[in-house]
């Protein structure tokens, strides 16, 4: 007996190694999948474009590898033995650092440059994205299932090991993300970023070897499987009404993610650094809530009440955290910093972001993490079918998670928009509640809790206020003022109006205004005014209308085709022209020559045929998320390629890195000070700044300015330092630039962002 005793010791301590063991490799897994989640997405975005429904197609493009490896991971893993199990873990772990290694040349090199032209459809775009990352996601969706099998040695424990794993994972992905976001990226580019994260990999598939040899080498049977589990109570749900009801948790915790990252997102100014902190944020609460319920489950009486209670409270805590922040909002303190009008990419503003997203998201992220450990408790019966169980639930999470990104990012936002998409959000989680109590009912019994708290559900979701009304607070819209609202999947656009003046706000930035800014309409308007023969122009970007609307101004040009990505502008455009059907954006929608169409303006060019005389690019800051698609020196080629020979590209130049990118692919270029603007071709420039300047003094322009309530007198002052000017055999300033893999100019705490001085070396 005392041979027996002691064997088990050692059994129960190689049990403990085994698990921290492997969950430290899963913590590396979980932090390198979300370095490459954020690249590969990204990568694949140049492929397909940024508009919001191709960016869901990427997004369900990497679930569905993910649902499928978790399928077939549910259908195999049973068969292995715990070494066996690990081993297969392992390689599962090199095969991500393999393909990770190659998704350079892979996803970038063929995909986005070779295919990008070519395939230009909706269901192409997804296709080429599914097979791009079907390999390494159908992986990662293998990992839970297989290291499961190898971990879990004792059903009474396969709820604790199994919410313990996934939320270490988690928490490694939210290290990830921060570390990531926030360091790794910003310092060594997106390549060096996925060179790092297949050692991650490697290092954890080398750590399930490491203990391999303390795992059993043989299957376990069902027949250990103790009487008293959840299965033997009266009405317990069976493993369909579980994956059902985790599909549903799966719906609305990543429908909330979305939610939250629209509100925080435009909070934040869409900086390169807020997704990764509202992500992480999200991602840590989300873990301590798997840690927590892991130790948690063993003490509940009823799992389907803990199960629904939970999704009951996450919803009732989103929505009263939603409604505080639009109270908040107008608090002096909180909008010096955080209000639409202030410049919010500082630490300071980071800061507060990284407060609001703790408050906003933290308490419902953590209980929908509790979630996981329940539902393992409830549906694991028996040795013989953990990994199956494990895949299957898995399955209904990721699909739950898909379904949820799709409807609420192309549906919810785009019918209800963000103050409508909250209400729903809590009736689906009061749904579910009311589905318990229809349950309680028919079983004879009462939940006074419960039904206490669906009547607070029922009270918030009575309390948000028209989707109109929430973005007007959060603008700061006045009493003695007008808000022109406009909300869709791709973005929310205001126009803060007094006496028919004021800014526009998209998605967060101070992009432009009404009467128009002078310098919008100066970078409009110089393309036409330097070329000889404006014919054909394409402008990306458009704001309240100020840069398309000059650049139609010479006779000559037959067509101005504006881009932009935000569609909501176009609608509040519209809206302004009908309110002031004489003004400058009441042209800019009826003139027939303009050509106002929504997409990715970069994916327009790449995918398009056609030569331009005059591109103008009215960027976003360089500071904001995505923006580098717009500054790399890739973009800049692509441009040049798609120009006439004696074509114009126009751009603003907002950083010192901008003009080295500039000026190293365009063999011209000209730097016009101090308004910053710079001027490209493959031809000499013919730049006179006196001939120019009367050009924008002349009876057909004065007219065209007139009605955007501009004087072309304040041209002479934007353009009054002496230009810089290169060509072909002029010195090129040295130093960064940016490039599609390394947008430095994005991350720049990472990288000092320098405004260009005109002194170049």
């Amino acid at each position: 007996m005392h041979g027996v005793g002691a064997s088990v010791v050692r059994a129960r301590a190689d049990e403990h190694v085994v698990v921290w063991v492997m969950g430290g490799a899963f913590f590396a897994s979980g932090f390198a999948a979300l370095l490459y989640q954020v690249i590969w997405q990204r990568m694949l975005g140049l492929f397909a474009g940024s508009d919001a429904v191709t960016a869901a197609l990427v997004v369900g493009a990497f679930l569905l590898g993910l649902g499928i490896g978790s399928l077939v991971a549910g259908l195999v893993a049973d068969r292995l033995a715990p070494r066996r199990a690990a081993l297969a873990f392992a390689l599962i772990e090199a095969g991500i650092a393999g393909f990770a290694l190659l998704s350079r040349p892979f996803l970038y090199d063929l995909v986005v440059e070779r295919l990008g032209p070519l395939l230009t459809g909706r269901w192409e775009v997804f296709g080429i994205c599914f097979a791009g990352l079907l390999v390494p996601t159908f992986l990662m969706g293998l990992s839970l299932p297989v290291l499961a099998k190898a971990v879990v040695a004792r059903i009474e424990t396969a709820a604790n090991r199994i919410g313990l794993l996934y939320g270490i994972n988690t928490l490694g992905a939210a290290a990830g993300t921060l570390i990531g976001g926030f360091l790794i990226v910003g310092e060594i580019g997106f390549e060096a970023s996925l060179q790092l994260g297949a050692v991650l990999n490697l290092l954890a598939g080398a750590a399930a070897l490491a203990v391999r040899a303390r795992l059993p080498d043989t299957p376990p049977s069902a027949a250990a499987a103790p009487v008293d589990v959840p299965a033997a109570q009266p009405g317990a749900l069976g493993l369909p009404a579980w994956t059902l009801l985790v599909f549903l948790s799966g719906f609305l915790i990543v429908a909330l993610e979305i939610l939250w990252v629209r509100v925080l997102g435009i909070a934040g100014q869409g900086s390169a650094y807020a997704f990764p902190l509202i992500l992480g944020v999200f991602l840590v609460a989300d873990a301590a809530g798997m840690l927590y319920g892991a130790r948690w489950v063993q003490r509940i009486a009823d799992v389907r009440r803990a199960f629904i209670l939970l999704q009951a409270w996450a919803g009732l805590f989103a929505a009263a955290t939603l409604l505080a922040l639009w109270l908040l909002y107008p608090w002096p303190p909180f909008a010096a910093v955080m209000g639409m009008d202030s410049y919010r990419a500082t630490l300071p503003a980071l800061g507060w972001l990284a407060l609001l997203s703790v408050l906003l998201i933290g308490m419902p992220a953590f209980l929908l993490g509790m979630s996981f450990p329940v539902v393992q408790r409830a549906v694991q019966r028996d040795m013989a079918s953990v990994g199956f169980r494990v895949g299957i639930v898995q399955l209904g999470n990721i699909i739950g998670n898909a379904a949820g990104s799709l409807v609420c990012g192309l549906v919810l936002l785009h019918l209800l928009g963000t103050s409508g998409t909250a209400a729903a959000l809590l009736g689906l989680a009061l749904a579910m509640l009311g589905w318990w109590l229809w349950r309680m009912t028919r079983e004879g019994r009462r939940d006074a809790p419960a039904f206490v708290l669906a009547v607070a559900m029922l009270a918030a979701i009575a309390l948000f206020p028209g989707n109109a009304a929430w973005w007007a607070r959060i603008h700061a819209v006045a009493d003695d003022q007008r808000a022109l609202v406009a909300e869709d999947r791709s973005g929310v656009a205001v126009l803060r109006l007094k006496d028919g003046a004021g800014p526009m706000f998209i998605t967060g930035h101070t992009q432009s205004r009404v009467p128009f800014w002078p310098h919008h309409v100066l970078l409009g308007a110089l393309g036409p005014a330097i070329h000889p023969a404006p014919r054909e122009v394409m402008v990306v970007g458009v704001g309240s209308g100020g840069t398309p609307y000059a650049a139609g101004w010479n006779p000559e040009t037959r067509s101005v085709r504006a881009i932009e990505l935000i569609q909501p502008v176009y609608r509040v455009i519209r809206d302004y022209a009908a309110l002031y059907p004489d003004s400058a954006p009441a042209w800019l929608a009826r003139d027939p020559r303009f050509e106002l169409a929504v997409g990715d303006g970069r994916r327009e060019i790449f995918v398009s045929n056609r030569r331009w005389d005059v591109v103008e690019a009215d960027a976003i800051l360089p500071q904001t998320s995505h923006s580098g698609m717009l500054y790399s020196v890739e973009f800049l080629r692509l441009v040049r390629e798609h120009l006439k020979p004696d074509g114009l590209f126009v751009q603003w130049a907002p950083t010192r890195r901008v003009v080295q990118s500039f000026v190293s692919v365009f063999p011209h270029a000209i730097l016009i000070r101090p308004l910053s603007v710079l001027v490209g071709s493959k031809s000499p420039i013919p730049w006179d700044r006196e001939a120019v300047l009367a050009r924008l003094d002349s009876p057909a322009f004065r007219e065209w300015a007139a009605r955007a309530q501009v004087d072309p007198a304040e041209f002479a002052r934007m353009s009054a330092d002496p230009p810089v000017v290169w060509a072909p055999g002029t010195p090129r300033p040295r130093g960064e630039v940016n490039t599609d893999l390394f947008p430095r100019d994005e991350y720049y705490l990472n990288n000092p962002v320098e405004w260009p001085d005109g002194h170049w070396h």
